[in-house]
């Protein structure tokens, strides 16, 4: 607790430094509450006027909790019922920590609302009061915290569903333990930055003797009438992701089997795309849920190649369990693309139990289906077969937009098609996908009106970044080649 407090102090005085006024923390009955009291006690101690508000029964406290009350009031702290009257320069949450489980009382919910009626900043102690540590889900009156000081490891919580909107910029800190190996390290944050570094060797592009058949030929069959547009995104992400050739199989008959503004894409009908030889297949952008769909899909589950199954492949999946059986009798790796209504149908559930808990509806599904599945959304959960979880952490509103997904699911065929393994592949998609929207508000340009075509230059822009950086490279002057 000394360890926790102190390394919430550290955030806490960062934050309050600039400010006049007196530090308010919100105490609660608990261990977190015990957190909150040594934060004020070395607050206190660094000539902070620090108030303290705990509403609760100091004999009822736990023992390290006890023990950190006496150590503020031995300081010559005092503790009030109410915060004080006076200019606030920061607001600290100590109410409750992760193991909230019901809904807060009047005592203590009239102190969220007033927190969040405050135009101070907030610092949230290990997880914002009212926010699920696991699913991110917020019960309401939750602290809307502007920064989390987190301990040991990251909470789910903060990374998906609600979190991100409540918990603000979070810092974690392992209290001089080592939780590497823990059970806690099979949870995995993915941040742009790390799986940059980390590029795989094809996407670095180190070596000159090549071709278009070095890098993989992936197969994007769908299309149906009116819905040709979406199989045209993936195809042209998939380009972007460093695809070597994309072949588009259509359900539809357009008037031209060429795209004016990719002709590098091979249009052709779903049959002889699906006879041809590839590397990697996505089934499911704008496929529709004809009978024909239907014979599209039954086709590519048997194509003996890596396969990304999105939108309607899903949809008529979640229809029919012979489907499901045909995926997990495949020998080839399967990537599974859901958001949550289509979570939700393949568990035969609803949207809100599945986002009740992201975490255990996209393992569930990855366990159904055996295959690689991100279950998309702010933090997007990526299961794999083998039981790792992944958490992503990029991305924005700019992505709210039709198409996204199409795009996504054509990087993770590019990046299959290129043999990256499944794992890999679907974790630099997801993080790669969100970098971009990223990158993109960064430069001024969104989160409104912003193109599935302008997400996936500026995904491209950032891989040949990275493999620049990577091969000692010198970044492209500005409007020159990209």
């Amino acid at each position: 607790m000394e360890r926790a407090g102190a390394a919430a102090a550290e955030v806490a005085l960062g934050l309050a430094t600039a400010r006049g006024g007196v530090v308010v923390v919100l105490a609660g009955p608990g261990n977190n509450g015990g957190d909150g009291f040594v934060v004020a006690r070395i607050l206190k101690e660094a000539f902070h006027d620090v108030a303290v508000v705990f509403r609760d029964d100091a004999e009822r406290l736990p023992a390290d909790a006890a023990a950190a009350l006496a150590r503020f009031r031995s300081a010559g702290g005092v503790t009030l019922n109410d915060p004080p009257a006076a200019p606030v320069a920061l607001i600290v949450d100590a109410l409750f920590g992760i193991g909230q489980s019901r809904a807060l009382t009047r005592t203590h919910a009239d102190l969220v609302d007033w927190a969040n009626r405050q135009t101070a900043p907030k610092l949230a102690i290990d997880i914002p009061t009212g926010l699920d540590a696991n699913s991110g889900i917020a019960r309401a009156p939750a602290i809307h915290a502007d920064a989390t000081a987190t301990f040991i490891a990251l909470k789910p919580g903060l990374l998906t569903a609600e979190g991100p909107d409540f918990c603000g910029s979070v810092s974690v800190h392992a209290l001089g333990l080592d939780v590497e190996g823990a059970a806690v390290a099979t949870l995995r944050a993915l941040d742009w930055p790390s799986l940059a570094a980390t590029l795989p060797e094809v996407l670095q592009r180190r070596v000159r003797n090549a071709n278009k058949g070095t890098f993989g030929t992936l197969a994007i069959v769908g299309g149906a009438e009116g819905m040709t547009g979406a199989t045209l995104i993936a195809g042209r992400a998939a380009l972007r992701a460093g695809a070597g050739k994309v072949k588009v199989g259509l359900i539809a008959s357009p008037a031209t089997f060429v795209d004016a503004a990719t002709p590098e894409l091979m249009l052709n009908a779903v049959d002889p795309t699906l006879a041809s030889p590839v590397n990697a297949l996505v089934v499911g952008c704008g496929l529709g849920r004809s009978d024909e769909a239907l014979a599209v899909l039954r086709r590519a589950l048997d194509q003996p190649v890596p396969l990304v199954l999105d939108a309607d492949a899903l949809n008529l999946m979640a229809e029919d369990a012979g489907l499901r059986a045909a995926v997990r009798r495949r020998d080839a790796v399967t990537v599974a693309t859901p958001h949550p209504a289509e979570a939700a149908r393949l568990l035969a559930s609803s949207v809100a139990a599945v986002q009740r808990d992201r975490l255990d509806s996209a393992a569930a599904i990855a366990r159904e289906l055996r295959a690689h599945v991100v279950l998309k959304g702010v933090g997007s959960v990526l299961a794999h077969p083998d039981g790792a979880l992944d958490i992503n952490t990029t991305g924005n509103a700019t992505l709210s937009v039709a198409g996204s997904g199409d795009a996504l699911a054509g990087i993770v065929g590019a990046f299959l098609a290129q043999a990256i393994d499944a794992r890999t592949a679907l974790r630099y998609a997801v993080c790669l996908h969100g970098a971009a929207a990223d990158a993109l508000l960064a430069r001024g340009v969104g989160p409104i009106g912003v193109s599935t075509g302008e997400v996936v230059d500026a995904a491209r822009d950032l891989l040949n970044a990275a493999a620049r950086r990577l091969r000692g490279t010198p970044a492209a002057a500005p409007g020159g080649p990209r």
